[in-house]
């Protein structure tokens, strides 16, 4: 992630250069959007599968 508030934990900005990064950017901008915590939300949020956005699930694990 390019850019986050750490008190807030809201994504300010982000650049995604992948396969599929259409994609995966649009639930990135839809937290944004909403201004919501980007860790829960897209770490625990039910992505439908098999889709390059199920990666955020893990990038945002905190194991």
């Amino acid at each position: 992630m390019n850019c986050h508030d750490t008190q807030t934990d809201r994504i300010l900005g982000c650049s995604l250069f992948c396969h599929a990064a259409g994609e995966a950017i649009s639930p990135v901008q839809m937290v944004m959007i909403a201004q919501m915590p980007y860790y829960t939300v897209l770490r625990d949020g039910v992505l439908t599968h098999p889709t390059m956005t199920e990666g955020l699930n893990m990038l945002f694990s905190k194991a």
